[in-house]
């Protein structure tokens, strides 16, 4: 007996959008938003996927809200694309429903995707694109010798509704073009192995893009290397392989022949407008000056012109090369004087934030590590070092490069710039008050020689509330830092702020060094007190700043002194420099003591020295403390 015949499942096709319509609309709308790097891609997204579950068609875009992600905003989007369309195929409109002035909502309002022309010509169906039943209405009535007005409405029709046919090409110098650009470039190098890494890719390709491939701009998280998803989902780049490895397919490569072209011409015109202007011939021969015989051509094409001009104004390879060997020999001959000589020469160092190893190493080392990790997610070139004073500094480090000959990297200069930042928690902060840690850290960054310190206080919200110290007392610590001290004083809540302050600083203070010249000078000849600003690019080496502000190093006789009178309570290092100004050693102070007449007169003889920017007195309590101290014999009272 035959065994009976295996039945399988019939799969049923699933039936297209019958809205085509909207679902181009906004499939346009999220890849612009992609492109741009807008969260509200995600929200078009969505719509996009309950617009193709919704089976029947949609008559305007107010009847899409009764869909799930459909909010007022995309609605009235549609409608007003939707208007828009109806006016551009006017044209191609025979039945007066369609006319733009006519109501577009209703019961007798026409669907969106079904134009009676196309309809009625039978050559496209409620669910195919109307811009393709355009083309495809358009040969019967060249083929037929139909009328000639006939035709060209239908060109018109097309070349109105040929907007939306038109390819995809990424905006000039953002990051879909430079990446485009790159990959095509690097096709055309002989013997290249016909792919990229992510990180070649984005290092070749950051001088085509304004904006950067690592770091993304503040208050957003894209990048220019967000917009490469864009590039694979329309098929113009390939990416393979784990690493991932990035191609161009054959659509990619012919959009990057379009934008290579372009990106030509507009640099051979503006050659040709550089030279006009200059006005001054190259010196080598087969010079032509190009603002000669300009009136006597005036029949030729312009492309032909330009480019054989062109032909004409380039040099021979031997006259530039010759030219660049000369320029390059003489950049090397001035850039190792002006460095012999201490001098930094625009373009010839880099700015780098220094970052103290006890803030990465210690303690909580997981929030240690917090901040590391935050400053190289947003691209910030720094240096774990140990600093004697401050907790970060940024230095300009010479650009050298590294001696093929020898097994270690050359010396490099590094010059300290005047902006030094001490970094403290609440808990931190009450602590060193309590200790005396908070009145000698201050003193030392007012003396180590940089003359713009900066206090970063992290609340961490209401932390402050439960530590020893009243929260009164702290701000009014953070506020006599600022007022009193002068100190520039940044309050931020927690880490991850202290990075971004950080990445911030460090982007302001690469653009301000960006064309200085910065001159190295001595801690010694110049002095502790303050500079003019005139003279803002002379700076102090690295090495001659770390070990001048080294804690326990061998002290003078007067900086003992100073750090003996901060140990009395209520005596600041303002307080300590006015007494030391007049009196500079213990034993100065104890012979004016002795020139006394009088108990009282010896109590008092510190009261009226001024101290500080107010010029305050010291006062008779502490006058009477520091006489007590070191001329009383039994304890003080």
């Amino acid at each position: 007996m035959p065994s009976e015949p295996v039945r399988l499942g019939r799969k049923r096709a699933l039936p297209p959008c019958p809205n085509p319509l909207f679902l181009q609309w906004l499939t346009e709308l999220r890849d612009q938003a992609a492109e741009k790097g807008l969260k509200t891609q995600y929200v078009y997204q969505k719509a996009l996927s309950s617009l193709k579950k919704y089976p029947l068609p949609l008559r305007n875009g107010k009847e899409a809200k009764i869909l799930q992600n459909f909010g007022d905003g995309i609605c009235k989007i549609l409608d007003d694309r939707l208007e828009k369309y109806y006016k551009e195929n006017e044209v191609l409109s025979v039945s007066p429903i369609f006319h733009p002035t006519s109501s577009m909502s209703g019961p007798d309002a026409p669907i969106h995707s079904l134009p009676s022309e196309v309809k009625a010509s039978g050559q496209c169906s409620s669910n195919q694109d109307p811009s393709k039943a355009f083309l495809n209405t358009q040969e019967p009535s060249a083929t037929s010798g139909g009328p000639h007005k006939r035709t060209k409405k239908v060109d018109a029709g097309k070349a109105k509704g040929g907007r939306k046919k038109r390819g995809y090409v990424p905006q000039k110098r953002s990051g879909g073009y430079a990446v485009l650009l790159t990959l095509y470039r690097h096709t055309q190098v002989p013997g290249n192995k016909g792919f990229m890494f992510k990180n070649e890719l984005q290092t070749e390709a950051q001088p085509l893009c304004d904006k950067s491939f690592t770091v993304p701009d503040l208050g957003s998280k894209y990048t220019a290397w967000s917009s490469v998803s864009t590039l694979i989902q329309r098929d113009l780049v390939l990416k393979t392989h784990n690493p991932a490895r990035y191609a161009l397919t054959e659509l990619g490569l012919a959009v990057a022949e379009q934008l290579e072209s372009g990106d030509r011409e507009e640099r051979s015109e503006q050659d040709v407008e550089d030279t006009g202007e200059a006005g001054e011939p190259v010196a080598c021969p087969d010079t032509v000056d190009l603002t000669q015989g300009d009136d006597d051509d005036g029949g030729h094409d312009d492309e032909d012109e330009r480019e054989g001009r062109l032909a004409k104004r380039a040099p021979p390879a031997a006259c530039l090369d010759d030219e660049v060997d000369l320029t390059e020999e003489c950049l090397a001959v001035e850039q190792g004087e002006a460095a012999a000589n201490g001098i930094l020469l625009p373009g010839c160092y880099d700015i780098i934030l220094c970052i103290d190893f006890i803030e990465t190493t210690g303690g909580n080392t997981v929030k240690k590590q917090d901040l590391v990790k935050e400053l190289q997610k947003n691209g910030v070139t720094f240096d774990i070092r140990k600093l004697n004073v401050g907790d970060f500094l940024w230095v300009a480090r010479e650009r050298v490069a590294p001696d093929q000959e020898q097994l270690r990297p050359p010396p490099v200069k590094e010059l300290v710039l005047d902006y030094i930042v001490e970094r403290k928690r609440m808990d931190d902060l009450c602590g060193s008050i309590i200790d005396g840690r908070f009145r000698e850290q201050k003193f030392r960054l007012k003396r180590c020689g940089l003359f713009k310190p900066i206090y970063l206080v992290e609340e961490h919200g209401s932390a402050a509330a439960h530590l020893s110290l009243p929260e009164s007392t702290l701000q009014q610590a953070i506020a006599n830092t600022q007022v009193v001290d002068g100190f520039f004083v940044k309050r931020v809540q927690d880490v991850m702020e202290s990075a971004a302050y950080l990445t911030i600083m460090t982007r302001y203070l690469q653009k301000l060094y960006q064309n200085r010249t910065l001159y190295c000078r001595s801690r010694e000849l110049e002095g502790d007190g303050p500079r003019d600003a005139s003279i803002s690019c002379s700076l102090m080496s690295f090495a001659e700043f770390n070990h001048g502000a080294v804690k326990n190093k061998c002290q003078t006789v007067r900086e003992v002194f100073a750090r003996q009178l901060m140990q009395i309570s209520g005596l600041s290092g303002d307080k300590a420099a006015a007494i030391l100004n007049r009196y500079n050693t213990v034993n100065s102070l104890v012979q004016a003591y002795d020139r006394c007449s009088s108990e009282t007169e010896k109590e008092k003889l510190l009261s009226s020295i001024k101290y500080g920017k107010l010029k305050r007195n010291l006062g008779p309590a502490l006058s009477r403390t520091v006489y007590q101290l070191y001329c009383s014999k039994g304890p003080l009272s």
